[in-house]
């Protein structure tokens, strides 16, 4: 059964570009269906997180994370009687908009988009599905109903200050109310976004060994999962062990929310999901004791993972690789694929630069290094 503040997809503010209904299924099923369906959800499958594509087999990529985020986001918003499909849309949708080699290609971006009002890849994912996805008759994008839209631009909390290009030109054309939370749906997949990059970057750190599982035994929440599995199985074998004590961390974390979040939404009593927008503050949210534990966490993963030397040697080359790409098809258009250069080619400075970035940004990781190679050799 849903609580009253859930959202109801009978009730959506609609899409853009009117439809008729789909019958037999509802709005937000639509909605997922059509992202899962989308050219960008499927590069997704050859973008990382941390590592690079081709680095190994068993490290997440977009495409798995995005899969990880959706399950966790179900699991959530079915316990505190939401509308599971609007969580799932948001949740498979959340990182369409990342650029190859993951935080490091969009911080080399950003830098090369600066003149021009920068890049974020939260505003890239509306615009992917607004605008640059391109297959429907009537439409550019998706036509996403306004929720869905709305728990993309702001699952992260309220969108102010100076707006990012893409979000401040779709914006005007369809208030999402920026200003505002998100719903409950929304606020669940940025939180399983959470839950999901936490347990995965301690694994893919293991199984890559940038550290042991005895450098993490120390840390709260982990530590005490290690120790729960050795009671229970001891001499249990290494990969055995460290997935048995994963998938507690994993529990701890997704148990803290459902309890925090029942206690917020209890208090605050919202009587219609307009009541959970105009809060103030999250309903969706780890208990600050948690949450101290992860900052511990991720203080650890920062220092012994984000910034491990083999790491940052492959952030060195995958900066490189974007800004050379930029500064190339800046400076010679015509090596843009035709589709794109016809676009181009009239275009003021400006405009130009924005169609080169939105060109980088739906690149997989092996392909802008395919690209690179053959754009910009090194010499001897």
């Amino acid at each position: 059964m849903q609580a009253p503040f859930a959202s109801d997809p009978g009730r959506s503010r609609g899409r853009l570009h009117p439809e008729s209904s789909a019958g037999h299924r509802s709005e937000f099923q639509r909605d997922r269906d059509r992202i899962i369906h989308a050219s960008a959800f499927r590069r997704l499958k050859h973008k990382t997180q941390v590592f690079v594509e081709h680095e190994g087999d068993h490290y997440r990529t977009r495409l798995t994370h995005s899969i990880e985020v959706a399950q966790v986001a179900r699991t959530i918003s079915k316990a505190l009687g939401l509308n599971e499909e609007l969580t799932e849309a948001v949740a498979l949708a959340h990182d369409l908009g990342h650029t190859p080699f993951g935080h490091t290609g969009e911080d080399a971006l950003s830098d090369c988009m600066a003149p021009w009002g920068g890049f974020d890849h939260n505003a890239q994912t509306v615009k992917i599905v607004t605008e640059l996805e391109r297959h429907y008759a009537e439409f550019d994008g998706l036509n996403l109903t306004w929720e869905t839209l709305e728990g993309i631009a702001k699952h992260n909390g309220p969108v102010t200050g100076t707006l990012p290009q893409a979000l401040a030109a779709y914006n005007a054309r369809n208030d999402l109310e920026l200003h505002t939370h998100a719903s409950a749906e929304a606020q669940v997949a940025a939180i399983a976004d959470d839950i999901a990059y936490n347990n995965h970057d301690l694994m893919d750190g293991l199984r890559a060994g940038l550290f042991l599982a005895d450098d993490i035994c120390h840390l709260p929440i982990v530590g005490p999962a290690f120790a729960a599995v050795d009671r229970r199985y001891p001499g249990l074998d290494p990969v055995r062990r460290r997935h048995e004590a994963l998938r507690r961390v994993f529990g701890v974390m997704v148990e803290d929310v459902l309890t925090e979040s029942a206690r917020r939404l209890k208090l605050a009593a919202p009587a219609r999901v307009e009541d959970i927008r105009q809060l103030g503050a999250p309903v969706i949210a780890f208990s600050d004791a948690l949450k101290a534990e992860l900052d511990q966490v991720r203080a650890f993963l920062f220092a012994n993972m984000y910034r491990h030397p083999q790491v940052r040697r492959m952030r060195i080359v995958s900066d490189r690789i974007v800004r050379e790409l930029f500064a190339h098809f800046m400076a010679v258009p015509a090596a843009l694929p035709e589709a794109w250069r016809a676009e181009v080619a009239a275009l003021d400075e400006a405009v130009r630069a924005r169609a080169i970035s939105d060109y980088i940004a739906g690149m997989t990781d092996r392909f802008a290094i395919a690209e690179h190679e053959r754009l910009c050799p090194r010499g001897p």
